[in-house]
């Protein structure tokens, strides 16, 4: 379930990869390891105004929020405090201000929790993120207080967290010029990859609001060299933070920021070899999937899911996934009748006709039940989760770096074939999927396997991931039935749900839905519409 995060692990920063993503064994990375980079050691000491006490709840409520794994369970103590505080226009400055202060570089919980915080406070009045804005700007301005990478970071994750919640002019305030000019001046190679990341994620989330859109396209089309074509390079880093940036400047190519002459991922990838992806057309709205169908990356606040391609009804199969990222992911097996409740927080596992683990908080999931498993440390940036499904045995079997976990039994009392590999993603999270296109890390050595790429295959129209404005637009040009469904326009509208009686749904649509899309009734039954 994606309402809570994990504590506890530490975000490593390098990878090793070639071109066709093989990891090498200097993949993992020991647990001592330490990036000056990222180090804040010798910084000056500059703070925001806050208090102490502020301070001690935000740091209490990072310490504590792993522990949350059901999205019904009460928020911890130290967080209603600090949504109390928040309830005022200082109070809510100085627990922005505690934020950026005190949360660490390496937490993997520490956008999330910035993120968290912000969404469940009391909207901001304009004027309370302006002064915000203010303070954060003449801080860099000021010779004699500098703000450390760390600070930095939190920094541009408050920008990207309040231009999500704001929407049309008191977004457009808010990213003033020296805003814009902040943010733009991070995207240089010798910042700090995690400030130049959530520095792209910010502009990302103003140009939410089409103004500002245009505002952030024409200041990056006024460099001398857009800083975005030189970041793109690093998809393909062996640091696994420049590589989520390198991702994140190539989405923003394709989606937003387009620049005349330069090709589509999609139109310059090479597909060769690959027959299994993650399906584009199976997948919740805000997640990001790569030009080759491999790599998911999500940045909304939601608990965004996808499935792949490739359908499996017996025999023994495998496939890995590396870590790049290490808060809360749930990777396993779905069927198609899972359901995808993104802005919910119900994804892969938290239902009966699906399993997952979720190595940072050590879980296994099924039914939104949560099993712990104790002999394993939270995973690292660079791990590989081997998933394996035995249908001769009736079994599922996790892996971490070739070690296997206990075998799961209960997914089977419900669902024995129509398998997909899946996976559910929170906030700032990201992982490349292996489906047997190139050789596996740890593969099995205790039972012959399957691997999806021997097996599938996949037309070369399916193999293209368009970007979302092309995607829409081709959407709007298509003629549609007068008795498609109302929801995807694809299939025939066939059925009704009850008790609310209402139609214009096809067989498959309502098996996502839990409540009527157009009375917001209960769905009890869906019903063949006569």
């Amino acid at each position: 379930m994606g309402n809570c995060w994990c504590k506890n692990s530490t975000e490593e920063s390098e990878v090793y990869c070639d071109n066709n993503h093989v990891v090498n064994d200097t993949t993992i990375i020991p647990n001592n390891y330490n990036d000056n980079s990222i180090c804040d050691v010798n910084q000056p000491s500059f703070k925001f105004p806050t208090s102490v006490d502020i301070d001690k709840y935000v740091l209490e409520t990072l310490s504590v929020i792993g522990a949350l794994v059901d999205n019904e369970q009460e928020p911890p103590q130290a967080m209603l405090k600090l949504h109390s505080i928040a309830d005022k226009e200082e109070g809510w400055i100085q627990v922005v201000s505690s934020m950026v202060n005190v949360i660490p570089m390496l937490s993997p919980l520490g956008p999330s929790v910035i993120t968290l915080l912000l969404d469940d406070c009391p909207l901001p009045s304009k004027d309370s993120v302006l002064k915000l804005s203010e303070m954060f700007q003449l801080s860099q301005k000021t010779d004699r207080l500098q703000t450390t990478p760390t600070q930095q970071r939190n920094i541009c994750v408050v920008l990207g967290c309040i231009a999500e919640k704001l929407a049309g002019p008191s977004s457009i305030a808010v990213l003033s010029n020296a805003t814009l000019d902040y943010l733009i001046n991070n995207l240089k190679k010798d910042i700090e990859p995690y400030v130049v990341l959530y520095s792209l994620i910010a502009l990302e989330k103003f140009a939410q609001t089409s103004e500002n859109k245009l505002t952030i396209q024409k200041r990056l089309l006024a460099e001398i060299n857009n800083p975005l074509l030189l970041l793109e390079k690093w998809v393909d880093e062996k640091n696994y933070v420049k590589r989520q940036v390198g991702f994140s400047a190539q989405w923003c190519l394709d989606n937003l920021f387009l620049i005349d002459g330069r090709k589509y991922s999609h139109d310059t990838v090479d597909l060769t070899g690959i027959n299994v992806m993650l399906n584009t057309r199976d997948v919740s709205e805000y997640l990001k999937i790569s030009p080759n169908g491999l790599e998911a990356r999500c940045d909304a606040s939601s608990f965004e899911s996808v499935r792949c391609t490739f359908q499996v009804d017996s025999d023994v199969w495998y496939y890995e996934t590396l870590i790049m990222t290490t808060g809360v992911m749930q990777i396993g097996w779905a069927t198609k009748d899972s359901t995808f409740l993104n802005h919910e927080g119900y994804g892969i596992g938290d239902d009966v006709y699906s399993l997952s683990c979720d190595g940072c908080r050590r879980l296994i999931w099924h039914n939104a039940r949560s099993e712990k498993y104790h002999d394993r440390p939270p995973w690292k940036a660079g791990d590989v989760l081997g998933c394996l499904l035995d249908f001769n045995k009736l079994e599922i079997i996790f892996s971490i770096n070739g070690v296997p976990l206990k075998p799961c039994v209960q997914v089977f009392k419900t669902a024995k074939s129509g398998f997909f590999a899946a996976a559910s993603f929170m906030s700032f999270q990201q992982c490349l999927f292996n489906f047997g296109n190139v050789p596996f890390k740890y593969p099995p050595t205790d039972r012959e396997f399957k691997k999806f790429n021997d097996h599938a295959v996949l037309n070369p129209e399916d193999k293209i991931v368009l970007p979302r404005h092309i995607y829409l637009d081709q959407l709007r040009k298509m003629s549609v039935r007068e008795d498609s469904c109302t929801l995807c326009y694809d299939q025939k509208a066939s059925v009704r749900l009850l008790p609310c009686k209402h139609r214009g749904f096809c067989k498959t649509c309502p098996l996502q839905l839990i409540e009527c899309p157009m009375c917001r009734a209960t769905i009890k039954e869906v019903a063949a519409d006569d």
